[in-house]
């Protein structure tokens, strides 16, 4: 379903406008066999913490059959369960006790690429004329080079993942194209067969009663088909691929395709979002348009880019307040009147929200629970992912031999080579690398956690001893209580999911304040993103509004034209 908000109203609004999305990642949720990986049924037996939390959808991470290359995101069969997590009777156990609970589950989709040892690459690299083989990528060495020689690849592109977007395959003299890690080639949407074989595993999914889709750099789908060489980014003399493979043309056209093939004439409420690495405002109206039935929103990447240095994601610099204003409003502004924004913080690729953007040590809980009401309260439908709402924190990786994260290992390798010093690309990893958001669920002080009887993956955060859910659900104060207040505010008040947005002390460089508008009902949130008291001039009308949310247990300091706020304060007026 997509949403025409013209016509809405709190009655006709579509059931994810006043939505809360929880993401589990699975490897880390909770290990129900003590083999140190988390697990679906591990996911079942936790399901009342998210009852308890009051979300409505549960995001699963791929649980598919898998090589683990990439944990799961390089799928070797997308109707099988992987033996890791459980099988198929343990996923419609899961997904009926997730429905049971008046909540919907949502698969991770990903198609811009498979794993190479999924059955349609392994036929598509049996031989040039293989049925499949243009399935995939496949080009010859560039003119004037033979197989194999330091530039021969078919174009300059560089993956993701470091290295090359092409490897050789011995067999066959010819490359494949992978934009993420060699063992992920990328699928050739271009092929009609491609595109049926996906939607068909679509249906079979919704057939099984899952509730809709997040697709995984479904912007990707649609490649330059002439595949041309990128500007040198002067890194191994690679090449940017980027603006020949994101938001192409004809990526409106396949989920145009997607929406008809598999959700139209289907009963039921389903959700569809598109994750979009370098989406625009421009680009992210078009695809959630109702009037084009693509996609019912996107997550777009520009406020979790801010604190990017020149050096790009591995050189973390200081975030402006400013800057996170400007973007967020004005993704606010642009899908405000055709579209659809997620809220998000975190998920399984970002580090955590608490130590990155808050302060992780004398003003923890402060800091966790005043960017959750920042974030919540915008216009449009929150993400919480797994953790967040216990405020969890990076961890503290004593060095890279702590670290699985593939993203991680390859930078640190490729960097050090280069002549880079090493402990300053370990600290880009402790801030960036995508281990922190990985790390186990954090459900009491036992040993692990509560996460495994047995040896976890990756190691359990030492702070859980203090930070973990069982600490928090008896406390009216908790990070997880305030979380569980910002949900029941977002289903109780239309205006939180359909109220206008106003930025207002857009300059401030600490204080981040706006108001939601909604007949006449009126919301003003107000925080302190900071560690210093601030104060600021009010209309005098909201001396007397109600406060309907704090996350200090302090009395708010208001007066008519002006409220202080002590260090990460909170505050949610309304009249």
């Amino acid at each position: 379903m997509v949403l025409d908000q013209a016509k809405t109203t709190p009655t006709t609004a579509p059931w994810w406008t006043s939505a809360v999305v929880y993401q589990v990642y699975p490897r880390s949720f909770a290990d129900s066999n003590g083999d140190g990986v988390g697990d679906l049924d591990g996911i079942t037996a936790r399901l009342d913490h998210l009852e308890r939390l009051g979300v409505d959808v549960v995001w699963l991470s791929p649980v598919y059959a898998s090589p683990h290359a990439d944990n799961g995101y390089d799928i070797s069969d997308y109707q099988a369960i992987d033996p890791v997590f459980g099988t198929l009777e343990d996923f419609d156990r899961l997904l009926a006790e997730v429905h049971a609970r008046g909540m919907k589950l949502v698969m991770d989709l990903v198609v811009n690429h498979t794993s190479d040892e999924h059955p349609w690459f392994v036929e598509s690299r049996s031989s040039k004329d293989n049925p499949k083989r243009d399935w995939y990528w496949w080009r010859p060495p560039r003119e004037g080079f033979e197989a194999g020689q330091p530039g021969a690849e078919p174009t300059n592109w560089g993956s993701f993942f470091s290295g090359p977007a092409w490897t050789l395959d011995e067999a066959t003299g010819e490359y494949y194209l992978h934009l993420f890690d060699r063992k992920q080639p990328d699928l050739n949407w271009e092929n009609p067969e491609v595109r049926q074989a996906v939607y068909a595993m679509m249906r079979w999914w919704l057939d099984r009663g899952v509730d809709g889709f997040r697709m995984d750099v479904i912007n990707l789908i649609s490649k330059d088909p002439d595949l041309p060489d990128g500007a040198t980014t002067g890194v191994g003399g690679l090449g940017d691929g980027f603006p020949h493979t994101a938001t192409r043309p004809r990526v409106h056209d396949f989920l145009r395709e997607m929406n008809r093939e598999v959700f139209e004439g289907r009963s039921g409420d389903y959700l569809t979002v598109g994750e979009m690495p370098g989406v625009t405002w421009e680009q992210a109206r078009l695809f959630t348009d109702p009037a084009r039935r693509e996609l019912d929103m996107v997550f777009q990447f520009e406020h979790v880019w801010l604190d990017q240095g020149p050096g790009g994601k591995f050189d973390p610099k200081p975030l402006d307040l400013r800057d996170l204003k400007a973007s967020l409003g004005r993704w606010q502004t642009a899908l405000g009147e055709v579209g659809w924004n997620s809220l998000y913080w975190s998920n399984h690729d970002q580090p955590r929200v608490v130590s990155r953007f808050g302060d992780d040590g004398e003003y923890w809980r402060e800091s966790a629970t005043a960017l959750a009401t920042v974030l919540h309260l915008h216009r449009g439908t929150p993400y919480v992912y797994q953790g967040e709402e216990l405020g969890m924190t990076n961890a503290p990786f004593a060095g890279v031999h702590e670290m699985q994260d593939l993203e991680s290992l390859n930078h640190y390798r490729e960097a050090v080579a280069a002549g880079a010093d090493p402990e300053a690309v370990l600290r880009g990893l402790r801030a960036m690398g995508r281990d922190n958001a990985r790390t186990p669920v954090q459900w009491d002080a036992t040993p692990n956690a509560g996460f495994t009887t047995g040896r976890p993956w990756l190691a359990v955060n030492p702070n859980h001893t203090w930070l973990n859910a069982a600490a928090q659900y008896d406390d009216p104060h908790s990070v997880f209580n305030h979380y569980r207040r910002l949900i029941e505010l977002r289903h109780r008040l239309p205006v939180v999911a359909l109220g206008d947005f106003h930025m207002v002390l857009a300059d401030h460089p600490h204080l981040y304040a706006y108001e939601r508008r909604l007949d006449d009902t009126r919301l003003l949130v107000v925080a302190n993103l900071s560690g210093t008291p601030q104060s600021a001039e009010l209309d005098r009308e909201w001396a007397t509004a109600d406060v309907v949310l704090a996350n200090t247990g302090e009395t708010p300091l208001v007066s008519p034209g002006r409220v202080d706020l002590r260090p990460w304060e909170a505050l949610v007026f309304q009249r």
